[in-house]
């Protein structure tokens, strides 16, 4: 097996990742596949989540 002791050489530096946005920018209400969209879409899942756990955690509480 040649690959069991192959040390690892330095690795490709990656550069930034995405440029800095300003939070207006992260806040705009822009449709299709964009970050402001999966923004929303994450900040939406997390209301709706919570809001069905506390609508079921209020349903035990009151069912006994």
């Amino acid at each position: 097996m040649a690959f069991v002791n192959t040390p690892v050489t330095n690795p490709p530096q990656a550069g930034p990742a995405a440029e800095p946005v300003s939070p207006s920018e992260l806040n705009a209400w822009r449709r299709g596949f964009t970050p402001q969209a999966e923004i929303w879409n994450g900040r939406l899942a997390m209301l709706g989540l919570s809001f069905g756990l506390g609508v079921l955690v209020i349903a035990r509480l009151a069912l006994g």
